[in-house]
């Protein structure tokens, strides 16, 4: 392992108010080396130029270039940084003090390629905010796979809190054009290429996701679309948890129907799985509105997510067409 020399690369697009919060938290890193800041304004028309200038304790340099998506604003990021390990970040997060210091500790007891960190809800975050943290990190809804300690599969980094050293990146070229989903697509060649990928479970980051249910529903969604082409382009990864959102919407439609019909044992089941998430939402985050809306949150996740993957499944399944031509909207063009 050479020397580590860290470099951040945050891409942006229109959100000058996120990129102060974020800029403001790193000039609070407990962190006594040097490092870079590397902001990527990815054709945003909302300039956070003007923002950058007021950080003139923190090494960053910024780069404006036109609008050809998140994973292609990384890469030209990374391949213009300094440092010889790069740590990605999205622009709607807030840094803890400790954050760079756990990554170097973690980093040189045991060494590795490529890390991701969890996400936490920050005590300032919205109490709509704090409910879909909590469905979108918890055992319970996604199985851990966002960063849980005791995830269920094997840990695959997410780009809001993301370290690839500069070796991994030059061999697998970064992130791909598809979004979502460019994260698992470069996890599993970082796989391919013989890296290795660790969570550092105390390297976590406020993901504040500036999002309402609609948006919510929209994301999940895409999500659930990407997953078969993901399945398609790397078939070795496909699993059967992949299914689940979908098997959960229709148990949960045919319980519906059959209460209606004198049947309720299924649908009691189904009480039982939110009265379970209802208590330990409420344990997490000690509050029963947010609990509540935990529930609320867990469906759209379910319902987004899973009629976009059975949706995907089907088209790919009966199409001899590429993904990009079946699905432009989740793919960026290079310009």
């Amino acid at each position: 392992m050479d020397k580590l020399s860290f470099s951040f690369v945050i891409p942006v697009f229109n959100r000058p108010d996120e990129v102060y919060e974020l800029l403001a938290s790193l000039t609070e890193q407990s962190y006594d080396k040097a490092f870079e800041v590397v902001l990527v304004e990815d054709g945003s028309t909302e300039s956070a130029e003007a923002v950058v200038k007021q950080f003139d304790t923190l090494q960053v340099s910024y780069f404006f270039k036109e609008n050809t998506g998140p994973g292609d604003s990384r890469n030209y990021g990374m391949q213009r940084a300094k440092g010889n390990y790069f740590i990605v970040l999205d622009s709607d997060c807030i840094i803890p003090p400790q954050y760079l210091s756990e990554v170097e500790k973690e980093l040189s007891s045991a060494y590795v390629d490529c890390f991701g960190g969890p996400d936490a809800a920050h005590e300032s975050f919205s109490t709509v905010q704090k409910a879909i943290n909590y469905v979108m990190t918890s055992v319970l809804t996604t199985g851990g796979i966002r960063g849980a300690k005791k995830a269920v599969s094997k840990f695959q980094p997410r780009s809001f809190n993301m370290g690839i050293s500069k070796a991994a990146f030059d061999e697998t070229q970064g992130f791909g054009n598809i979004h979502p989903g460019e994260d698992p697509d470069l996890t599993f060649r970082i796989w391919n290429a013989g890296f290795e990928t660790r969570l550092f479970p105390d390297a976590y980051v406020y993901h504040k996701r500036r999002i309402d249910w609609q948006k919510f529903y929209k994301q999940v969604n895409k999500f659930g679309s990407v997953r078969p082409i993901l399945n398609k382009w790397h078939p070795k990864t496909k699993k059967l948890t992949y299914w689940f959102p979908t098997i959960f919407n229709i148990g949960l439609f045919s319980a519906m129907v059959l209460f209606l019909m004198g049947y309720p044992v299924i649908f009691y089941v189904f009480i039982g799985y939110f009265v379970v998430l209802f208590f330990d939402a409420l344990t997490k985050n000690k509050s029963v509105p947010i609990a509540f809306l935990a529930i609320f949150a867990a469906l759209i996740q379910f319902i987004g997510y899973g009629i976009g993957f059975l949706k995907s499944t089907l088209i790919l399944n009966f199409s001899n067409k590429r993904p990009e031509e079946l699905f432009p909207k989740l793919f960026f063009s290079k310009k």
